[in-house]
């Protein structure tokens, strides 16, 4: 025992603590009261055997933690006359295939034939040899035991029924300290991205169901499901998209048609912005931060402002542009996934060429009209800049960029115009 003051070996517990003097009295208590309560020998021998330890090490327990000593003449004799035997006296074979049977129905299924019979010594009090638990297993369980073999990490594998079962929205802050803020929306069985857009923002609830009701107005349809992580952007969707769907009466309708989680369990989306990022943002942030590098760029307020006003239109085709690519490229067939190989545009609108059904639900401009957005939030973020910059544009003819390179030059010629 230690002092739980100075942390000092106590071979004895004395009143005060050789060390530090701290007062141990309720430790004495402490030690008289659990030596008190009565042990039974043969519970200890029967608790000791059933771990499986060896006889020695069975002895030095009983001596060091229960101060009972005795000899290994001594300890056989009392376990034979337990019938606590490891080679002799095995349990039936039915007695020990129905706890198999029990156990393989709970989290007992994951076990090899080495756990199963630990378990079955342990918890179950039964003497069981390994051939035959291997055995049994194998009998019971194979396709458990094949899945062991391979030694992997069993991965869930993503269901979907059919497209818009299940739209899966997420924002994208990679690009964010240049002020440039990406909202995107996948289906989840047909991979198709539904929307991919760049703003000012991607914080304010009204942005993101204003993406939302666009592309429900777009497509004409809601999902049956909708998936967001736990930000409060999306709270303002989560309720639109929970009061169109009061009016079913499938088993996911009203409240429960929204699904909050965190950001690693909404994989289609976060799967997809790996994708993203390899193909396009890494591009967009090697600029701006060349731009950073060449102290053209400070990360203050009017700097942004100018990077959004400058960049975001350009951004945004190459979004348009990614999004399309995406759509119309042929995915791979994968073992992680039920749903169907192929292009993202045919998956979705010939669902029936790919053992899929149409899961969403049709909506009408009327039903989304109630529910109108208007967004007060200007190209930069601010009204004022803004103001200032188109005036700058007009006094020095400078076009609306299309190209990256364009916007470049026009971002440095407006920032030695604004003195910013």
């Amino acid at each position: 025992m230690f002092c739980p003051f100075c942390g000092n070996d106590l071979r004895t517990v004395t009143a005060f603590c050789s060390s530090c003097g701290s007062n141990l009295q309720f430790l004495s208590n402490e030690v008289e009261r659990e030596s008190s309560v009565p042990v039974c020998e043969d519970d200890l021998l029967r608790k000791y055997f059933r771990d499986g330890h060896t006889y020695s090490v069975i002895l030095d327990f009983l001596e060091l933690k229960h101060n009972i000593k005795m000899s290994l003449r001594t300890l056989k004799k009392k376990l034979n006359r337990l019938s606590l035997y490891k080679r002799r006296n095995y349990s039936p074979l039915d007695t020990v295939r129905t706890a198999i049977v029990g156990e393989l129905n709970g989290s007992g299924q994951h076990y090899g034939y080495r756990t199963m019979c630990q378990t079955l010594r342990q918890k179950h009090n039964l003497t069981v040899r390994r051939q035959d638990v291997m055995l049994m297993l194998k009998d019971l369980d194979p396709l458990g035991i094949e899945q062991r073999s391979r030694r992997r990490f069993v991965r869930r594998v993503y269901h979907s029924l059919g497209p818009n079962h299940a739209w899966h929205i997420d924002g994208y802050d990679k690009l964010k300290p240049y002020g440039l803020a990406i909202s995107g929306c996948i289906d989840g069985y047909s991979r198709k991205v539904m929307w991919l857009n760049c703003g000012a923002s991607n914080n304010n609830p009204d942005i993101i169901a204003a993406y939302y009701l666009q592309c429900a107005t777009q497509f004409g349809v809601i999902p049956k499901l909708l998936r967001t992580d736990c930000g409060t952007e999306n709270g303002t969707m989560a309720a639109i998209h929970c009061s169109l769907r009061s009016v079913h009466t499938d088993d996911l309708a009203g409240a429960s048609s929204h699904m909050y989680g965190s950001s690693t369990t909404n994989q289609r989306i976060e799967s997809w912005w790996s994708y993203f990022r390899k193909q396009r943002s890494q591009f967009w942030m090697d600029l701006l931060n060349d731009l950073k590098e060449r102290q053209l760029f400070n990360g203050s307020h009017e700097h942004i402002c100018l990077v959004r006003y400058v960049f975001l239109s350009v951004l945004q085709m190459d979004l348009d542009e990614c999004k399309e690519i995406w759509n119309t490229h042929t995915i791979r067939a994968v073992k992680q996934s039920r749903c169907p190989s192929g292009k993202p545009d045919a998956i979705y609108a010939l669902p029936h060429r790919f053992n899929g059904r149409e899961c969403g639900f049709r909506v009408s401009e009327e039903d989304l009209n109630q529910f109108f957005i208007e967004s007060t939030l200007s190209t930069c973020g601010d009204e004022q800049l803004q103001a200032n910059f188109e005036e700058l544009c007009t006094r020095s003819n400078l076009t609306t960029p299309h190209t990256w390179e364009t916007a470049v030059e026009n971002y440095i010629t407006l920032k030695n115009m604004a003195h910013i």
